[in-house]
């Protein structure tokens, strides 16, 4: 602690402890515990209480008031806990008696504060900072803590009941950790004497008749094996397990309890312990009964957990995974009956009945399938998958229930009857299979399936019933599949197929351009964004795209009234420009796309288009434009120029950095351009320039310098931070060893005083007022010589560093708290003046 905190500490204590004072808000509160948190992290010793007197005056002072506020009292409690959580301070603490005013029986629990659940969640917190050594564990033990603890379980206040959780989960850990003993059998004895009373509460908790109390030890036993107990403590797991394995399987087995979500999880994080990693025991047995017992929608996600472990016996995987296709196996057997095609499944893990009932419930049938396709596209996300998915019967699977919401398809069984009317326009159901069946387009094996696949995709894409949102999803799945079906046309020529696909999906799409909802246009541009990007290379595309009405119509949204809108097709047509004159062959003839005229519109949109999202769309397509290598080096010079001269007064940071993003591309691209070869034979002309002043001279000729210097005092910060980048790495090239200029001996040339001036402006940073124009003061932004003498002059890692600076860097130091407190509390003579 600084000798300046150490002189405010004791007012901002004694404010702090008056009731008369206004109470600070929550903020200052927590950050003034921030500082006492990197206080004693850094420092164990007892000094910080004995040198501060006033710290633990202050608990006292608040410990006296008959009803202290509590915002003030929970500030205590979590000061107190942070003081005492290293042994030192804790003894010190201790010797003054306040750990048990606050900590134990006669803790603040009888007040009327306590009713606040702050207060409760202070306590905790308060506790857990103080539990990091073996008296502290001690205290509570025998001072009553546990007790209040093992209530705080229950408590109604979600936060409090798993902050209570959460610290038992560390002090049993801790136990451990301290005593170095090891489990010789299930007997109390062995575990170290907080854990005791820890294991003794949970097994208390599972034998009562309370159902809360079973589920919070259930929550409770969770926590703990998905905490370091389960990988750490491999042998007290092993104990722990065997004492409670026989409760916990009479809980699956009966229906009396009602946590059964609760015991998936459990078992689940139990399974990752290392203890478990062999293929035999009771343990996989009770796994193996859960995922019998529970019902799909409780086995779910212990199912898709236990498919995620590398060391799940291959039994207990194949069990899980049917447990995961059961309800898509029952939409294939009701689709039609008798079984058009093979299910999913040769026999089930539950009863089919069951997962009948739920798919022709009204109320769970969405929610089982939405839970059920959310699993397995986890499981297509995964890049080793140890089990074989049926991906045939699946894909089969999905466009049955696509069929089922949208009324195409008409099963004969009852029960697929009863489905399909529970299902019939479900947008939940219809997005998450939508997304299953684009994770399934990596898959291989379903190509013959294609056909009837963009059948389907195609009936969404053409129905006028299919929702905005259900809409972007199957655009997102069609243009996946459609990769899967240029790679499959590739290797079989089945060009004519893929052709029709094409022009189907180009017709639908001109029809979806022109909807008079603006989200269906705004995805319908999205989706050709992303076909250009992944099929531009491809012959058949690119014919199919210019031979439709899709580039007129493009271009004409980039007059649409809404702005997203605008900046979509700002997006496809920056990507179409790449396919239309950039592609390696000539373009087509007659192709309606004119390089001029596209600039041109796009540079009509940067500089006048009164929305942020179209602007940042046309300097992003730019940038990725110079990126790609369009254009000769004297266009791209003059190109740049332009844009970063509208750029620089556009209100929008992020198209301002966007500008920055283009510079540092087109420099990069010039210097690898302009520099010579290392391995080139040496010319003996001596009348051309050198490669560093025809450098210079480009970049001068399009005002980078200007741009970049100025940039460097703007008033948002990214802008700055990244003009500064670009300059250090011209700088870098500029000057390679370091060899820079120095600021006194160039001072005395006309440059150099400008550049003195320059660069005092700079460090005024974004309250610089009248930042030099080309030539005012002295400063030529567009002469090679002056720019290259501010490259080696100005101190740019100063800059650099000034810029990375938090900007509350000052405002957040301890002393500026400390004042800022005394200063929004006051004295009491000042909160007593008289108003008038």
């Amino acid at each position: 602690m600084t000798r300046e905190c150490a002189l405010l500490l004791p007012g901002v204590c004694a404010a702090l402890a008056d009731p008369r004072q206004p109470g600070l808000d929550d903020t200052c509160l927590e950050k003034l515990l921030d500082w006492f948190r990197s206080l004693t992290w850094f420092d164990p010793t007892v000094e910080l209480v004995q040198d501060n007197p006033c710290l633990p005056e202050l608990i006292t002072s608040v410990l006296a008031l008959p009803e202290p506020s509590p915002s003030i009292l929970s500030f205590t409690l979590q000061l107190a806990g942070i003081l005492a959580s290293s042994e030192t301070r804790f003894q010190h603490l201790q010797e003054e008696k306040l750990l048990g005013r606050l900590f134990g029986r006669e803790g603040p629990r009888g007040g009327a504060a306590w009713e606040e659940a702050s207060v409760r969640s202070a306590w905790v917190k308060g506790v857990h900072s103080m539990v990091h050594h073996q008296p502290a564990l001690h205290f509570l033990c025998t001072m009553g803590g546990m007790d209040v603890i093992f209530a705080l379980q229950g408590d109604p206040s979600l936060f409090v009941a798993s902050a209570a959780s959460q610290l038992l989960v560390h002090m049993l850990t801790f136990s451990l950790e301290s005593e170095t003993s090891k489990p010789l059998s299930t007997k109390d004895c062995d575990w170290p004497a907080c854990a005791q009373m820890i294991i003794k509460h949970i097994e208390e908790s599972l034998q009562s008749s309370s159902a809360s109390h079973i589920e919070q030890s259930l929550k409770l036993l969770t926590s703990l094996f998905g905490s370091c107990f389960g990988s750490c403590y491999a042998a007290w797991t092993e104990v722990l397990w065997l004492d409670i394995a026989n409760q916990i399987e009479s809980f699956l087995l009966e229906d009396t309890v009602k946590a059964q979500h609760v015991l998936a999880n459990l078992l689940l994080n139990v399974a990752r312990s290392p203890v478990f990693c062999g293929t035999e025991g009771s343990f996989w047995a009770l796994v193996t009964s859960a995922l019998e017992h529970l019902t799909p929608l409780q086995a779910g996600p212990l199912a898709v957990g236990l498919l995620k472990l590398c060391k799940c016996p291959q039994d207990v995987r194949i069990q899980a995974l049917t447990v995961l296709l059961q309800p898509m196996d029952c939409i294939l057997r009701a689709a039609s009956q008798p079984l058009e095609y093979a299910g999913l499944l040769d026999e089930s893990v539950s009863d089919p009945v069951t997962v009948e009932s739920l798919l022709s419930s009204k109320t769970s049938c969405a929610g089982l399938l939405c839970q059920t396709l959310a699993h397995l596209e986890k499981l297509l996300s995964l890049k080793h998958l140890r089990v074989d998915l049926p991906c045939v019967s699946l894909l089969r699977s999905l466009m049955t229930i696509l069929q089922f919401c949208n009324g195409f398809l008409s099963p004969t069984s009852p029960l697929g009857s009863t489905i399909s009317r529970n299902l019939i326009n479900c947008f939940r159901v219809q997005k998450s299979a939508l997304d299953v069946l684009a994770a399934l387009s990596e898959k291989k094996g379903c190509d013959t399936l294609i056909g009837s696949l963009f059948d389907v995709l195609l009936a969404y894409l053409q129905s006028p019933n299919t929702s905005p949102t259900v809409l972007k999803k199957t655009f997102q799945a069609t243009s996946k599949w459609l990769v899967h079906l240029q790679e499959l046309s590739c290797s079989n020529s089945q060009w004519q197929q893929t052709e029709k696909i094409l022009e189907d999906v180009f017709l639908v799409l001109q029809k979806r351009l022109c909807s008079p909802c603006w989200e269906v246009r705004d995805s319908s541009l999205e989706f050709l964004t992303a076909m250009v990007k992944c099929l531009r290379d491809q012959k058949e595309f690119r014919q199919s795209l210019l031979s439709s009405e899709v580039l007129r119509l493009t271009e004409n949204l980039l007059e649409d009234p809404e702005s997203y809108v605008r900046a979509s097709a700002v997006t496809a047509v920056g990507h179409l420009a790449l396919i239309t004159y950039c592609a390696p062959e000539s373009p087509v003839i007659g192709n309606p796309y004119n390089k001029e005229n596209t600039v041109a519109k796009l540079q009509e949109i940067l500089s006048t288009d009164s929305e942020g999202f179209p602007r940042r769309a046309v300097i992003s397509i730019f940038t990725k434009w110079l990126r790609e290598g369009s254009g000769q080096l004297e266009d791209t010079e003059q190109f740049v120029s332009r844009v970063i001269q509208t750029v620089e007064h556009d209100l929008d940071w992020e198209v301002r950095l966007g500008g920055l993003e283009l510079v540092e591309v087109f420099c990069s691209q010039t210097i690898c351009q302009l520099s010579p070869c290392p391995y080139a034979p040496v010319s003996s002309a001596v009348s051309s320039p050198t490669p560093q002043n025809e450098l210079l001279q480009v970049f001068c000729r399009a005002k980078l310098f200007g741009f970049l210097f100025r940039s460097l005092c703007d008033c948002d910060k990214p802008v700055g931070q990244r003009a500064c980048d670009v300059l250090i790495g011209l700088r870098g090239h500029f000057y390679p060893m370091s060899t820079l200029e120095n600021p006194q001996e160039i001072e005395d040339s006309p440059a150099g005083r400008g550049i003195a001036w320059l660069q005092r402006t700079l460090r005024q940073g974004s309250l610089a007022q009248n930042f030099p124009t080309d030539g005012g003061d002295g400063v030529d932004f567009q002469d090679p010589e002056s720019m290259m003498l501010a490259l080696g002059a100005i101190d740019l890692l100063e800059l650099h560093d000034e810029l990375n600076k938090s900007s509350n860097h000052v405002e957040e130091s301890p002393q500026s708290l400390l004042q800022d407190i005394l200063a929004t509390m006051g004295t009491i003579e000042d909160n007593e003046v008289d108003c008038y």
